[in-house]
């Protein structure tokens, strides 16, 4: 007998084993239960390997711009958390359940890449803008989504700004 009172026997149940299986498919990929899809559980093995930089839809791209524009239009920068998983479940559909975690890895640095190019711009014109103060009118107006991603080279498993770009925008990722 163990020290703390257990022997190592396991009780259970037919239905409990199949309960527990359910949440598998016959590859024995984990199925995510409120949307269906697999290939979104992080583990050891796919923890690290993940973390690159693939092709993803262009819609998921554009959606995210105008999702973080929208941030700073509407919000003066601060999130209030909602509509970004409407856009990686979208675009999660669109993949191969291989290359999910890979995807979201994307999309999330072309998040951060657009809201430097945010940040950067509104304080070109305002450099004592914080976060929640209103965003002076028409900082926004010259970043694009394409503006953004001319400036970025891949760079391992980042994006980093091309060097001498010559571009009004400082972007650190």
């Amino acid at each position: 007998m163990s020290k703390d009172g257990c022997n190592g026997s396991m009780f259970t149940s037919v239905q409990s084993i199949k309960n527990l299986m359910k949440n598998y498919n016959s590859r024995g990929e984990w199925v995510e239960p409120t949307t269906g899809l697999t290939g979104l559980l992080v583990t050891d093995e796919t923890g690290d390997s993940s973390k690159k930089i693939i092709d993803i839809p262009e819609n998921s791209k554009d959606k995210m711009f105008e999702a973080v524009k929208n941030i700073y239009l509407n919000n003066n920068g601060m999130t209030d958390g909602t509509g970004k998983t409407e856009i990686y479940m979208d675009m999660y559909r669109q993949m191969k359940s291989d290359d999910r975690l890979s995807a979201g890895y994307t999309l999330r640095q072309y998040h951060l890449a657009y809201t430097q190019a945010f940040v950067s711009a509104i304080k070109a014109v305002d450099p004592t803008w914080e976060y929640g103060k209103a965003v002076p009118s028409g900082a926004l107006d010259s970043v694009t989504r394409e503006s953004v991603e001319s400036q970025l080279v891949k760079s391992g498993n980042t994006f980093v700004k091309k060097p001498s770009s010559g571009s009004t925008l400082d972007m650190r990722i």
